[in-house]
């Protein structure tokens, strides 16, 4: 499987990165801590912007400055963007998905989680954290910590443009019981304990969180952001643009 793939054998979300990248065909595999397994095609962290869901598409026309592609993944953003001229720097907790940022032309890519974040202020004009990366806030505690830790870092009239799914729009009945079930334990309902799998690996359990625009607001409060406006699609997904202001 190559010395890459195995010096890397933790990281199995940049592992499925690195498999699909070198052209094979492979699943993106995440369990669920009630059992609940979904599969779906990697090929979507490659994709050019002519195949990007429209709401994407929309949310490209607020970046401004100096970007932070928060979870950058295989960096279709940042790429996207650095081509239109923007100053973007990528991060990610994988070390596979920044080597093939690198590999694919991006220019400043770097393996940083979001606690880890600890830039100068009025680093940047932009945060962006697209496909469903607002759940990489964890839980509502820790993403007011963080929100106040990127009010920090960022220009006085940044945004973060941020991309969830509201979890309640479902009529399927694991979902409906799982929001349930999290409930009863005093977590957001959209609050999803998750991991990656891929062939013999198993990755590390962690807190993915998926928010109704209600929640979201609440969640901002007195982080020094507010909900802008908000870029809807035919389902569940929909992009925040959050502004900044004085507390």
């Amino acid at each position: 499987m190559g010395k890459d793939f195995l010096k890397e054998e933790h990281d199995v979300f940049g592992q499925i990165l690195w498999a699909r990248y070198r052209g094979e065909k492979v699943f993106e595999i995440i369990e669920r801590d009630d059992g609940y397994i979904d599969a779906t095609d990697p090929s979507q962290y490659f994709s050019d912007y002519e195949d990007w869901p429209l709401i994407q598409k929309e949310a490209m026309e607020f970046v401004k400055g100096r970007v932070l592609d928060v979870g950058c993944g295989a960096g279709r953003h940042s790429i996207y963007l650095q081509s239109r001229g923007f100053d973007v720097l990528g991060i990610d907790i994988s070390p596979l998905a920044i080597k093939i940022c690198r590999l694919r032309g991006l220019k400043k890519a770097e393996v940083m989680a979001v606690e880890q974040l600890s830039f100068r202020p009025n680093s940047f004009d932009t945060i962006i954290m697209l496909g469903n990366n607002f759940g990489l806030l964890g839980n509502f505690k820790k993403a007011q910590r963080l929100l106040k830790k990127f009010y920090k870092i960022t220009s006085g009239e940044a945004l973060i443009i941020a991309e969830t799914r509201d979890p309640y729009k479902t009529d399927n009945p694991a979902h409906l019981e799982y929001h349930k079930r999290n409930r009863e334990r005093g977590r957001m309902g959209g609050q999803i304990r998750m991991r990656h799998r891929f062939r013999q690996y198993t990755g590390k359990w962690f807190d993915y969180l998926f928010v109704s625009k209600e929640e979201m607001k609440e969640i901002l409060k007195g982080t020094g952001w507010k909900l802008k406006k908000s870029i809807e699609s035919q389902n569940s997904q929909y992009i925040a643009i959050i502004e900044k202001y004085k507390p």
